[in-house]
């Protein structure tokens, strides 16, 4: 269900990774690096792994060389396994099935809708094999956070073949940039932590062998809408029939 948000933060960051400006010379090659080779996944967050993690990246063979030397600096990204619904003064989820049509829909359906509002904890930690490269990638970062555009995160949801365009809010941009001390010895570990306000849509449609509009196959990736009112008859014989007995 969150797989969308996951990838527009993926997105999110590979513009962030297009407007970086050398400061350190270590950071010339991080920018022609390509951001595949540059910025990673990790499980989770990464406070109490940060070493193992890091570790992980620098056995990685993101090169397919035969050697393999530390790939720094580079960005490790973990989303935070817990799920918090997010606080009312921010926005309500919608728990009661609403009856929608997609407005970019062709065969224009009715589907049910429900949204789930939650807090999604992001947390980006920069390692880079000096202080200076460290500090001003994750200074970068935390500017191009504040501009007003990149203060929302996009993502795309798919049902029934359509696609629709959503946008999760980031909680504050006022963020530290926190040391991580390890073990590792001339390594320069920094994390980013932020909230995702992010809403996402549930979907659903009629099961099989219910009533529904012939629009598509129940139970499929097409699946028919809900049946609506297409036409209704007005008999004025009868409402004059009616009328009379009422009198």
């Amino acid at each position: 269900m969150l797989e969308p948000v996951k990838v527009g933060i993926g997105e999110y960051l590979s513009g962030f990774y297009a407007s970086l400006v050398s400061t350190t010379k270590p950071m010339d090659e991080y920018i022609q690096r390509g951001v595949a080779r540059s910025i990673a996944w990790a499980p989770s967050r990464m406070v109490d792994s940060a070493e193992e993690m890091l570790a992980a990246w620098q056995r990685n063979d993101t090169d397919s060389a035969p050697t393999r030397p530390p790939k720094l600096p580079v960005i490790l990204v973990g989303m935070d396994q817990s799920y918090t619904p997010t606080a009312r003064e921010y926005g309500a989820q919608i728990a009661n099935s609403e009856k929608v049509i997609m407005p970019n829909d062709p065969k224009q359906r009715l589907f049910g809708l429900r949204t789930v509002f939650g807090d999604i904890r992001v947390q980006m930690v920069v390692a880079a094999a000096d202080e200076p490269t460290a500090r001003s990638i994750a200074a970068q970062l935390m500017l191009y956070m504040e501009a007003v555009p990149n203060r929302r995160v996009g993502y795309t949801t798919s049902f029934a073949g359509v696609s629709q365009y959503w946008v999760a809010m980031i909680e504050s941009t006022d963020v530290p940039a926190a040391a991580i001390h390890t073990g590792v010895k001339n390594i320069v570990m920094l994390a980013v932590d932020i909230t995702l306000k992010a809403q996402i849509p549930i979907y659903d449609a009629p099961k099989v062998g219910e009533p529904n509009d012939g629009k598509g196959v129940p139970g499929t990736d097409d699946p028919a809408g809900y049946p609506v009112v297409i036409r209704v008859d007005f008999d004025d014989k009868i409402m004059k029939q009616i009328t009379t007995v009422s009198e």
